[in-house]
């Protein structure tokens, strides 16, 4: 089999909530109990994506709890969300690095 006729393994962008408890160091703001983080992670696969996303948090000295899954760029679309131009240059950007970019952080307060 040459290299041309290997099938091609191409990396997608996934979007990601991951839901992080507190963690000492975890760099959250104080009072908070943990955070929701939308993340764009690349893989093969969305199993990938996430075993990426959890162990780079993981390093990041954050507690990652739970991780939901919304598709990629094309799931997405053909689900009727919108995407702005900000959360395609991202989600291209993870694609393009082989990274987990965290968008958005959103606290949880009790």
């Amino acid at each position: 089999m040459t290299t041309n006729d290997r099938p091609q393994n191409r990396q997608q962008t996934y979007t990601l909530v991951v839901e992080v408890g507190r963690k000492a160091g975890d760099g959250l703001p104080d009072g908070t109990t943990g955070a929701a983080l939308m993340v764009y992670a690349s893989g093969v696969d969305e199993a990938e994506a996430v075993r990426e996303t959890v162990a780079i948090l993981k390093q990041a000295g954050m507690a990652p709890l739970d991780v939901t899954g919304h598709g990629t760029l094309a799931e997405r679309e053909a689900e009727g969300h919108e995407i702005d131009d900000e959360e395609r240059t991202l989600m291209t950007r993870a694609r393009d690095e082989n990274a987990v970019i965290v968008a958005q952080v959103t606290p949880f307060h009790d």
